[in-house]
């Protein structure tokens, strides 16, 4: 049985366009102006995109109902697995005590949180992204903040808005080679046109996340720091994707702007040093109030300095080491089936113009149990809890309470996803995105919000470059703008995006224990992201049409791929 999309349903692109926006709408609303909890707005919005799917759309209930199971079982493996992962080594290192020692070491280092921000959310978090992407970024540096004495609000938020510019590269460049495989454009040039628009966001991004922590005036008392961490990441960034690839971009460009941020606080501190007021407060704002001196951290011996790093050396190591490609490769043989989804796989059928011609959409599940990220991350907790001297009995303990302790969150993303799905395959998205596409002469410009618009329905920048790329390449050759310059913009426009999708929230929420509170961090990121995707659709306008910025633009390969 096959069933074909219609992405204009009710005969009217108007109507059409608004019916498939309900579902989102309802989403946005629940969460953020009626606080419904993030879990039960998840399900209410899953119903909804349900009902417009098969009343509206005339999608075969088995077809959506198998949808939704789909994107329940992507929710829970793999992003659900990394975050009980991640939380089961935290909740490992808080009872252990770890946490006083790695905050007071880390303020050693970096004695004022405006600069701790740049390090830990944006630098290190790039790292993050990088090697394993998929939520990790944000659940690591999240919790680290937490550690530091951050707000949940704050450590929520600014993780969001720092895990931006490296995104289009994370996970060893799968956006990029996903992007390529959808469009058959090579992902050396889709890799090489980005790195020549999130340099400049690169260097931007530090200085925005410090100003919306600490207000302008904070920011500017730490412009050399937001400044060498911001340089130190674009530049590699802009030579590993147009020199090299899109694989290693954000590994190289993380390590180099780590250590370039570590030598000038060898011989720069801020003149004024920032202290925070605690971690009970839920204003994000309050922390840049405390502009006073800061405390001298607490002393504590090499060792106890050493054990409590280890834990995410640990983590560190065995995340980038799961991330080669090599290796994934080798342990998928061994544990990665692939499992074809009943009355979904081969079923939907995607069409003009969404598609170059009538094509079936996959449904396979991997179950890639050993490969996946969140596995690199129990061993490395598993490591470091026998390292730290737990039982094998006080392990399973905390795991099952771990697993008690995220319950709600994994729910919510599995709901989540089921949403995001069910909108992928009913083709409610790919109407809002032809509605985008028939802006004429302003294309360049919203397109690349749809770009955004694709990673905030999704949570993923790759989820999104395969549901747009192929709507990218052929309208923007309808318009006549470079298709590269155009498939590129997708991925870079959706980094913005990454800050507000429901997923990445959660993660964030419940890495600081915020759980609940969903509202205030949508809140708190979504101006930001908003005016940032912006200023991307805005270079990719000039990059279109104003030299010299149209000089940027790579020509399309005659040669490609697929």
């Amino acid at each position: 049985m096959e069933w074909l999309q219609n992405y204009n349903p009710l005969n009217n692109a108007t109507l059409s366009t608004l019916v498939a926006a309900i579902p989102i709408v309802v989403l946005l609303t629940l969460i953020a102006f009626l606080e419904v909890r993030i879990h039960i707005a998840a399900l209410i919005g899953l119903a909804v995109a349900l009902l417009i799917a098969i009343a509206v759309y005339g999608m075969p209930g088995q077809a959506a109902a198998a949808t939704a199971v789909y994107g329940a079982a992507y929710g829970l493996f793999p992003i659900g697995w990394i975050i009980l992962n991640l939380i089961f080594l935290y909740q490992l290192t808080v009872q252990k005590g770890l946490f006083a020692v790695l905050r007071s070491s880390l303020a050693g280092v970096a004695p004022d949180p405006r600069v701790q921000v740049i390090l830990i959310a944006f630098s290190f978090g790039a790292f993050f992204e990088g090697a394993a992407g998929f939520g990790t970024p944000v659940a690591v540096t999240a919790a680290i903040l937490i550690q530091l004495g951050f707000k949940p609000l704050a450590a929520s938020g600014l993780s969001l808005i720092a895990n931006t510019a490296p995104v289009a590269f994370g996970a060893l460049g799968t956006p990029i080679i996903a992007l390529s495989g959808v469009t058959g454009i090579p992902a050396e040039t889709l890799g090489a046109m980005a790195g020549r628009q999130l340099p400049f966001f690169s260097i931007i991004v530090p200085f925005w996340v410090v100003a919306a922590f600490a207000g302008i005036r904070g920011m500017l008392q730490v412009w050399p720091a937001a400044l060498v961490a911001g340089i130190a990441f674009a530049i590699p960034q802009y030579l590993v994707s147009n020199f090299h690839g899109p694989w290693l971009v954000d590994i190289v460009a993380s390590i180099c702007s780590i250590i370039a941020l570590l030598a000038l606080l060898k011989f720069w501190q801020p003149k004024q040093i920032w202290k925070l007021n605690g971690n009970t407060s839920e204003d994000a704002t309050a922390d840049s109030k405390s502009a006073v001196a800061s405390a001298v951290p607490e002393i504590f011996p090499r060792e106890k300095i050493i054990a409590a790093w280890i834990p995410w050396i640990l983590l560190s190591v065995l995340v980038f080491i799961w991330g080669l490609p090599d290796l994934k490769k080798t342990l998928n043989n061994f544990s990665a089936p692939k499992l074809e989804v009943p009355y979904l796989h081969n079923v939907v059928q995607r069409v003009p113009p969404v598609a170059p011609q009538q094509s079936s959409e996959k449904a396979e599940f991997t179950l890639n149990w050993l490969s996946a990220t969140g596995t690199g991350i129990l061993i490395a907790a598993l490591i470091a809890g026998l390292v730290m001297r737990f039982s094998p009995r006080e392990l399973c303990r905390t795991y099952l309470d771990t697993i008690y302790k995220v319950r709600f969150s994994l729910i919510t993303i599995a709901a989540m996803l089921s949403l995001g799905y069910v909108t992928k395959y009913s083709g409610t998205d790919a109407t809002l995105g032809l509605a985008l596409a028939k802006t004429g002469p302003l294309y360049p410009f919203f397109g690349t919000l749809l770009g955004w618009l694709g990673v905030a329905l999704t949570g993923s920048d790759t989820a999104s470059n395969v549901l747009f790329g192929s709507l990218q390449k052929i309208t923007s050759e309808q318009i006549g703008v470079s298709p590269v310059l155009m498939c590129a913009a997708n991925s870079t426009g959706g980094v913005m995006g990454k800050m507000v999708d429901a997923q990445s929230i959660v993660v964030a929420s419940t890495a600081t224990n915020y759980y609940g509170k969903e509202g205030q961090i949508l809140r708190y990121v979504f101006f930001h992201s908003i005016i940032l995707a912006a200023l991307v659709g805005l270079l990719v306008t000039l990059q279109a049409y104003v030299p010299p910025f149209t000089k940027m633009v790579l020509p399309m390969p005659e040669v490609v791929t697929k």
